[in-house]
């Protein structure tokens, strides 16, 4: 086994562990945070279902970048509705046998990466060229983004331009999970990406980039609009009437 397998090996399972943990630990200040307050952003739903719908077209739609801003909002929908076609793509060096949904997506997951790209520039572009969103933007929104735009003009290179074996990274791909390392390829731009990746796994935890889980835990999307129907007590106020 060489150095370089090894090397990798390790950067990948640290990632994991820092990725996972990461989130979770997040995840769970999350839930202990208390909301003592019904700030629900109005118009909101009166009812759960509709609290899960308000939800659901915020996911799916970006319902309210939709509403502030439209150019935002293309360029947004456009990066994050690829990357998922991308990242469901590459569940097939996971995978064996691929499942079937999983090969219904390639060809669209290929050209996905452009989209994505495109998507990255449009919001990177912004943050230089509209004054208020560059008054606000921090130098970690800029390397966010150039990370990002790393990782997916690295793939599509190794796509289109300058091809990997890939099917000897699919085989160190399963040998990560089954715990049977088997010897990575040493071509410079798989190693480029790959480094990019775990660097990005590393930094998520950390980062502006957990409003993915964190939406869900938003009070002002996710609180019921009913405080004239129930009293809204926090979970520490309720446990000091005790």
């Amino acid at each position: 086994m060489s150095a370089l397998t090894i090397a990798y090996v390790l950067l990948f399972y640290a990632a994991t562990a820092v990725l996972l943990l990461g989130v979770a630990l997040k995840i769970r200040s999350y839930v202990r945070t208390p909301a003592p307050l019904k700030i629900p952003t109005t118009p909101a739903p009166t009812t759960s279902s509709g609290v899960a719908l308000r939800l659901a077209r915020e996911v799916v739609l970006f319902e309210s970048l939709f509403k502030s801003s439209k150019w935002t909002w293309i360029f947004g929908w456009m990066f994050h509705a690829a990357l998922l076609l991308v990242l469901l793509r590459h569940l097939r060096y996971f995978q064996e046998p691929v499942w079937t949904p999983v090969l219904w997506v390639q060809f669209a997951g290929t050209y996905a990466g452009f989209a994505m790209v495109a998507g990255l520039a449009g919001l990177w572009a912004r943050r230089f060229l509209v004054d208020r969103v560059r008054y606000i933007s921090t130098p970690s929104d800029h390397l966010h983004l150039a990370l990002l735009l790393a990782i997916g003009l690295s793939g599509l290179t190794m796509r289109f331009v300058a091809h990997t074996d890939i099917v000897a990274l699919k085989a160190f791909m399963l040998g990560l999970m089954r715990f049977d390392w088997q010897p990575l390829p040493g071509d410079p731009l798989l190693l480029l990406h790959l480094t990019l990746v775990a660097l990005l796994m590393f930094v998520f935890p950390i980062s502006k980039l957990l409003h993915a889980p964190g939406l869900f835990f938003s009070p002002t999307r996710y609180q019921v609009d009913n405080p004239r129907e129930v009293r809204h007590v926090a979970a520490w106020a309720a446990a000091l009437d005790k």
